[in-house]
């Protein structure tokens, strides 16, 4: 996958996981009940005592989260970027790990709005982690152009014939 690709990848999972957490956020502060195909266990996690840190809902969290991997990957590029997208993403994961945990064993309910977030930050954050240690290839016209004229490059007097 080319290194535009990859990018694009990345923008489209962050907006659709911003979708997800701004939902979520909207029904926590509007008081409604999240739509759930899975019984009353989204309300279940919900209304938890791991949907809070510090009083801030999980999914405002989430929401700030997102946001911050989308300027990430929206600003020029760099590996500087590059590495701000992946540390993100990895923090972002593992946050997402530690509430499926929560999900799993203590509150003993799945909320599928948050196990898709989790799985999107999954797959952000493998692709963050490839597109950070792959690093930047050279267009592979300027590759060409230096492969077919070394001499244009080398030092005055050193060209080989």
């Amino acid at each position: 996958m080319g290194a535009n690709k990859l990018r694009i990848t990345l923008i489209v999972l962050g907006v659709i996981g911003m979708a997800i957490a701004s939902y979520l956020t909207y029904i926590h502060y509007a008081e409604i009940k999240p739509l759930c195909t899975a019984g009353n266990s989204c309300i279940k996690v919900q209304s938890s005592v791991y949907s809070k840190l510090a009083g801030v809902p999980v999914a405002l969290m989430g929401l700030i989260g997102y946001v911050a991997i989308l300027i990430s990957l929206l600003i020029p590029q760099s590996e500087n970027t590059r590495f701000a997208t992946m540390a993100l993403t990895l923090v972002g994961f593992a946050f997402s790990a530690y509430l499926t945990y929560r999900e799993l064993f203590s509150i003993h309910a799945i909320c599928e709005w948050c196990a898709t977030s989790a799985g999107i930050l999954t797959i952000m954050m493998c692709l963050s982690v490839w597109r950070f240690l792959r690093g930047d290839p050279a267009p592979a016209s300027a590759g060409a152009a230096a492969a077919a004229a070394p001499e244009a490059s080398a030092p005055l007097g050193t060209a080989s014939t």
